[in-house]
């Protein structure tokens, strides 16, 4: 391919079922060379509380569908013990400098691991800037911009596209080409939907040329 073709995933960072979603797809995308750009959709913006581990909710959601996918999958992924749930707004102004520097995909999978598979609380800010480290980002840049705000705005607008234009109401809400799936997609479904992008893709650059 001449330059990257992306899908993009409406996510939540504190949703399992997006980084589900990307364990199941991922090594359909990277035969193709297709990477994912993640889009912000808070589950729960301030001032909506978030969920608490010690009500009846999360443990039952887990223990019923979550930990099953997650077996199947191979992923040894456990809820997180931090209650109330993190904020994922701080996060996600991370995300803006990961983006900007080409390391969107990364930091976001990289947050979700943390939370997930090392019940890090990611609605802190030293854990947001270690993570950010360890991609490579300037660690003092992360917190500098948390600390002063400077992609709060960039956020806030993400948030309006995903529900005023995108309708997104859920995570993962995953869209390819002009097919929309929500939660962890067939697998069959989703190479299909990935084969009609592409077709298409290929059809207008042959029109064009």
């Amino acid at each position: 391919m001449s330059e990257t073709k992306t899908i993009s995933i409406y996510s939540d960072y504190v949703c399992p079922y997006c980084l589900l979603a990307e364990q199941a797809i991922r090594d359909v995308l990277d035969a193709r060379g297709i990477r994912i750009r993640w889009r912000p959709f808070e589950l729960r913006p301030d001032p909506v509380p978030t969920l608490r581990v010690d009500d009846s909710y999360l443990p039952d959601v887990w223990k019923r569908s979550v930990y099953p996918m997650a077996e199947r999958l191979g992923l040894p992924i456990t809820l997180p013990s931090i209650s109330p749930q993190p904020r994922s707004d701080k996060a996600f102004q991370v995300f803006a400098l990961a983006e900007e520097h080409g390391l969107g995909h990364e930091y976001s999978v990289a947050v979700m691991r943390a939370f997930f598979l090392e019940g890090k609380d990611i609605g802190e800010s030293e854990v947001l800037a270690d993570i950010a480290a360890s991609l490579g980002l300037d660690r003092q840049q992360a917190l500098s911009a948390l600390a002063d705000g400077r992609y709060l705005l960039h956020h806030q607008a993400a948030l309006r596209h995903a529900v005023n234009e995108a309708h997104v109401r859920s995570v993962p809400t995953i869209i390819v080409g002009n097919k929309r799936f929500s939660g962890v997609p067939d697998l069959a479904d989703f190479q299909q939907a990935l084969n009609e992008l592409l077709q298409f893709e290929q059809e207008v650059s042959r029109q064009e040329n």
